[in-house]
């Protein structure tokens, strides 16, 4: 306890450091900003807090990317989801009149909601 001082990062998970390192390695591409900086330590900080944010610009950006086809999937699921509801329930009332395909579109509205 009043020895040598320990490493603070040596009580870290090993995959913590292992991220600590990455951070630290990435924030090294700003050595030359924040080693001018009156703080150096809280520069660096900030150095690496740049570089997180650009990893995770990158990551919604290909988020976007895989999301709208996704989007198109669902919908096209959902449409035929309805047609076949509508097919079910229809053949099961034969609806004749204008108020029976009414009552066979609001069937099928409700069941679209499961």
């Amino acid at each position: 306890m009043f020895g040598k001082k320990q490493d603070w990062t040596e009580c870290l998970m090993k995959e913590d450091r292992e991220i600590l390192k990455e951070l630290v390695a990435k924030a090294a591409k700003h050595r030359c900003a924040y080693l001018s900086a009156d703080d150096v330590k809280v520069a660096q900080l900030w150095t690496a807090l740049i570089e997180m944010k650009k990893e995770f610009d990158k990551k919604i950006e290909l988020l976007d990317k895989v999301v709208e086809p996704f989007k198109k999937i669902v919908e096209f699921g959902e449409m035929e989801k309805r047609k076949a509801i509508k097919k079910l329930v229809s053949s099961m009332i034969s609806p004749k009149s204008e108020e029976e395909k009414k009552t066979v579109d609001d069937l099928v509205e409700a069941l679209m909601k499961f």
